[in-house]
């Protein structure tokens, strides 16, 4: 009870902890944000075999384990396996000097980028909701986050085995006003879906071309069912705006090809992360601007 009480009593060690707990959970989202992608090609593979009675082109590595668990964590030079003290969230990056304490192989910088991004984004949405059980569910959502956004930077794939859950956690929530009400919660969820479907089939309709995937649609669904039909507006606004900005800024300065698809879930994801926070602010915001 003592415990409860300091952490309900001082902020900063409740925000603490859960940035802690973040760096450890952006351990394990390095791995599903590099695995999850090959465990779905590899499912879709063997579907695709096992449909047209084809016979594995790879029988040994068809049959070898590959999943959030094994194989185990190895240097991917020289597949010595990772001690767990060499897989300390952000320490033992900088104590070996970002490479492999055996072959010496260059490790990304990624890693503890990630590790860092969800600690200080943990600590942030502890301190804005604080010991509550509405912390507790956004904490989750924002690492959920953060594993499709880096997803989709890399495969332009929104995985249906995270936002799908999420979608009806969000809905199973709204039954219990946790952010919003279950009215708010179906609307939102039917209407963020619609809402860029109609824009995709709006946009292939005029140019021909796919805009946008249908994980976006499933995405702008999910934040609906969480926050409710009254924050998409300033969820697409944002999200587009970000969208736009960074889009001109890499043709630009970046010398992006403009041919090349520049995927659009990581700024929504962004967009809805913050309407969870300060979304009810944006929105007074925006209808005191407006003139409403």
């Amino acid at each position: 009870m003592q415990q409860l009480s300091l952490l309900l009593n001082i902020p900063t060690l409740f925000a603490t902890l859960a940035g802690v707990t973040g760096l450890l959970v952006g351990s394990f989202l390095n791995v599903v944000i590099y695995r999850l992608p090959i465990m779905m090609q590899r499912g879709w593979r063997k579907e695709c075999t096992e449909y047209l009675q084809l016979s594995p082109e790879d029988a040994q590595a068809a049959e070898e384990p590959f999943n959030l668990v094994f194989p185990l964590s190895r240097c991917p030079g020289c597949n010595t396996p990772i001690k767990p003290y060499q897989n300390i969230p952000v320490i033992s990056y900088l104590f070996l000097r970002g490479k492999c304490a055996t072959c010496g192989c260059h490790i990304s910088m990624r890693y503890p980028i990630i590790e860092a991004f969800t600690a200080v984004s943990s600590f942030i949405v502890a301190w804005h909701f604080g010991y509550t059980p509405q912390a507790a569910f956004a904490l989750l959502l924002t690492w959920s986050l953060i594993a499709l956004i880096f997803i989709d930077i890399d495969h332009q794939l929104l995985p249906d085995s995270i936002t799908l859950p999420m979608l009806w956690l969000g809905m199973c929530l709204s039954l219990f006003n946790v952010y919003t009400d279950a009215h708010a919660s179906i609307i939102g969820a039917v209407a963020g879906y619609i809402a860029l479907w109609a824009v995709f089939h709006l946009f292939k309709l005029a140019t021909g071309k796919e805009g946008m995937g249908y994980g976006d649609f499933k995405l702008l669904a999910l934040f609906g069912a969480w926050l409710g039909w009254q924050y998409l507006p300033i969820i697409i606004l944002l999200s587009s705006l970000v969208g736009a900005v960074i889009g001109v800024g890499m043709i630009i300065f970046v010398k992006h090809d403009h041919t090349v698809p520049i995927p659009f879930g990581p700024y929504l994801a962004a967009a809805g992360w913050i309407a969870l926070l300060w979304g009810n602010d944006l929105n007074q915001l925006y209808l005191s601007t407006a003139g409403l």
